[in-house]
């Protein structure tokens, strides 16, 4: 085993969550790498959350698998949960220094199209996307703050899941709105880049290059969901959009909705700004639909017509994104899920892919109810794929080329 020199945090954070990864960076790593592409090795994964009457921080240890765990008491405040984590793995894993701590930051806006090395002027650009992505750029703002304060010396590494989207043509990226708003940033970005940019790198091993370099949609189905066309391993549209709120139905987001019904709330019902807000982002898609749940598993296991109303709208949805990203693509040739949804739902998969027959899918229901990883038949002119993502791993990777001693500090991205 080569030497080890350090590790690398991956860092998650939420409103109510701090998920991580915890990785090992051997001496070698950048030598052996080359593109920094290869094999990445995990210590731990786990997550900082409210638990009963206090703070629960849990990990799986990769190699043995044993589950580290340490209750914090009731009281303590969020923020400093990502300091708490850093104490408790140079406890648990002492002989692995941290090195870097990378961070899954949603929004990139239009200047970065690439994962950077945390400054000052990168967090000011970072907190004015505040408004494009406000259940998520928060969070993790906050925890790089905390980081800053606490380790001033500690390199710190931004991965965006806009990023991945910047080959978007210009006539996917643009709203038919004046051009100055377009000049200002007012424009489709897309998101959960670091999701795709994984599974891009995934499909020339299981499809082969021919078919991973030609029409391609992956649908990364869960809380919150999304469907991406690539051609040539490169995104060229998607579903998301300014913010994350666009496109699929999801699990408390609406998506895609008339802007005339956002006026209609705003004039006619008196809602405020803030009460629009928390309705679109939070009390929609399937919750709002059934006014049972948000989670698919709990919805397939009702039998409340208003849950079965609410899947069915699902279902429906991403087969009409699926034939939008299709006629873009000028056709399909494979369909990929991925995401909790995507990964573990086999009835919804089953639905999406029988309803996506006519772009030559023919689906093989032992392989789905199996999980595949190759889903469709023999000679299905189209093939069907469920693919586990790892956005941690990415961010992952990314961090190895940063950190390399001939790599641009630049934060510009």
């Amino acid at each position: 085993m080569s030497a080890m020199s350090g590790a690398v945090l991956v860092l998650n954070a939420g409103s109510s969550s701090l998920k991580f990864s915890l990785y090992r960076e051997n001496e070698c790593d950048n030598e052996r790498d080359g593109d920094g592409d290869g094999p990445v090795a995990l210590l731990c994964r786990g997550q900082v959350a409210v638990h009963g009457d206090g703070v629960t921080m849990k990990a799986v240890d990769a190699d043995d698998g044993q589950l580290l765990q340490r209750q914090l008491p009731a009281g303590g405040d969020a923020a400093d949960w990502p300091l708490l984590l850093l104490a408790w793995i140079g406890e648990a894993f002492p002989d692995a220094p941290l090195r870097a701590a990378a961070h899954r930051v949603v929004h990139g806006g239009a200047r970065y199209n690439a994962p950077v090395v945390i400054d000052g002027a990168v967090l000011l650009e970072l907190q004015r996307l505040i408004p494009l992505a406000p259940l998520h750029q928060p969070h993790a703002l906050a925890a790089i703050t905390a980081l800053t304060r606490s380790h001033p010396t500690l390199p710190q590494i931004a991965c965006f899941d806009t990023a991945f989207h910047h080959t978007l043509p210009l006539v996917e990226s643009s709203f038919a709105l004046p051009r100055a708003l377009h000049d200002e940033g007012l424009r489709r970005y897309g998101f959960h880049g670091l999701s795709y940019e994984y599974i891009a790198s995934r499909l020339p091993a299981l499809l082969g290059p021919w078919t991973a370099g030609g029409r391609v949609v992956i649908a990364h189905l869960g809380a919150g969901a999304s469907m991406c066309a690539l051609l040539d391993g490169r995104s060229v549209a998607t579903t998301m959009s300014l913010t994350p709120l666009d496109g699929l139905m999801m699990g408390t987001r609406c998506g895609a909705i008339d802007p005339g019904a956002v006026l209609y709330l705003l004039q006619e019902k008196g809602l405020s700004v803030a009460a629009v807000s928390d309705l679109l982002y939070h009390d929609s898609g399937l919750l709002g639909v059934s006014g049972i749940s948000a989670d698919m598993q709990t919805l397939e296991g009702s039998d409340a017509p208003a849950a079965k109303e609410a899947v069915d709208l699902f279902v429906y949805r991403i087969g009409r994104e699926l034939g939008s990203l299709a006629a873009a693509l000028g056709g399909l040739d494979a369909l990929v899920f991925t995401g909790g949804i995507g990964e573990h739902a086999a009835r919804i998969r089953q639905r999406v892919c029988e309803g996506a027959a006519w772009l030559g899918v023919t689906v093989d229901a032992a392989a789905n109810a199996a999980h595949g990883p190759c889903i469709t038949r023999a000679g299905s002119a189209a093939t069907a794929w469920v693919i586990a993502t790892d956005e941690d791993e990415m961010i992952m990777r990314h961090s190895r080329r940063l950190l390399r001693p001939e790599a641009s500090m630049d934060a510009s991205g």
